[in-house]
């Protein structure tokens, strides 16, 4: 294909600062663009994602990371890429099967739509306690301060720390997830930030025994890899890192901006808040389509594959635009609209196929639970648009910053 004086490169400063015009060029016109700088392909329209990300069978594999950064991309392959050695143990995500989803078990149980309906009344609990506090102040950040909170709070349950410390994990996590332009960021190669939470947690619970108290850390401590080997300290924690990252960052976003979306439309707003419960699920979905801030997701060819009469070749890359996905006009009639009840059949912010989210269910029920609980108790609120922010970034390009009056 002859491409014409467009380019699109996801770690360049404009698309970095705005995403959106550059995939519907890509969806119109280049469905298959081809970065020769990167040595990758981008794909923008959702039934192609959908295709591809529905591949199990090894054609797609993450040895090189989910999100890999410029300077991994930079180094083009000369045909498939391995899987990484087992020790230093990456981010299990690089693997292919069965270690990666070995692994993801140690880390799930309490993900599973049984154990997450019955983390309702926690959410709950957490979302009322911060609402208490913030209310009365009159002005605060709906990202930070509400969603963030509560999110944080959880992500800390999870992997075993006090959930006093929320707001320092929240600040953490967010500057983790900031890029330079041209670099992105690669969320397997874990930041010593993370870390430090992470890895006295297993050392901790490795000299009390690990006895399933803690489930995530515990479950990681007593596995072992095809060659019998354990983890280190190290390893387990960064294991823990989709966890530890992926609860803290996006929630927040999508709860915050669905609340902002709904104030910007009064009349939507006074449909959902004639039945809570039974309305706030259904926009829950359409924030998330609407709303979700990560933009893409990456995978290493290990077998040729073709698609739109462009083969593939292995050892070159695809990254799929979830965020292009989820604004494609053969999928959503008028995607660029927010509509709360929207009728959705098929929705990628989650990903799919081998990698889906982990950590679905939870997020949505926290994403409910925040936004049903803030209708509750707040009858007007006002948004403060002019300062809210949101930073460049190649991956999480997400209100950062929602300030609301009430």
């Amino acid at each position: 294909m002859i491409q014409s004086d467009f380019t699109y490169d996801p770690f360049a400063p404009e698309v970095m600062a705005n995403p959106l015009p550059y995939y519907r060029t890509l969806r119109d016109e280049y469905p298959v663009y081809y970065l020769d700088k990167w040595d990758t392909y981008a794909l923008s329209r959702f039934d192609d994602i959908w295709e591809v990300l529905g591949i199990t069978d090894g054609t797609f594999v993450a040895s090189e990371g989910t999100l890999p950064a410029a300077t991994v991309l930079a180094d083009h392959n000369d045909g498939p890429v391995p899987d990484p050695p087992l020790h230093p143990m990456p981010f299990h995500a690089n693997f292919d099967s069965p270690i990666y989803e070995t692994v993801r078990r140690c880390t799930s149980a309490q993900f599973r739509p049984r154990s997450a309906a019955r983390l309702a009344d926690r959410i709950r609990i957490l979302a009322n306690e911060r609402l208490d506090e913030l209310l009365p102040r009159g002005t605060f950040d709906l990202t930070q301060d509400y969603a963030g909170i509560v999110a944080a709070a959880m992500v800390c349950e999870f992997v075993g720390l006090p959930a006093d410390l929320a707001p320092d994990v929240l600040a953490t996590v967010n500057a983790g997830s900031l890029a330079q332009p041209g670099e992105g960021v690669e969320i397997g190669n874990a930041r010593p930030g993370y870390l430090s939470y992470l890895t006295p947690i297993v050392a901790r619970r490795r000299a009390a025994g690990a006895d399933g108290t803690v489930v995530i850390a515990d479950s990681l401590i007593d596995f072992r890899l095809p060659d019998g080997s354990a983890f280190t300290d190290m390893e387990a924690a960064v294991q823990m890192l989709g966890v530890f990252i992926g609860g803290t960052e996006t929630v927040p976003k999508i709860t915050a901006t669905g609340l902002w979306q709904l104030h910007r439309h009064p009349d939507q707003l006074a449909a959902v808040r004639c039945d809570l419960a039974g309305n706030v699920p259904i926009a829950r979905e359409e924030i998330i389509r609407h709303s979700a801030p990560a933009q893409w997701f990456a995978r290493t060819v290990r077998r040729p594959y073709t698609i739109h009469d462009t083969t593939i070749t292995p050892g070159q890359r695809v990254i799929t635009l979830l965020a292009s996905a989820a604004r494609d006009e053969r999928e959503y009639d008028h995607p660029d609209d927010f509509v709360w009840n929207r009728p959705i059949e098929r929705l990628l912010s989650f990903g799919r196929g081998q990698h889906f989210c982990l950590g679905v269910h939870v997020a949505r029920l926290e994403i409910t639970i925040m936004i049903e609980e803030w209708l509750k108790r707040v009858p007007d609120y006002h948004i403060v648009e002019q300062a809210a922010s949101r930073p460049p970034s190649s991956f999480q390009w997400g209100w950062n910053s929602i300030p609301v009056e009430v």
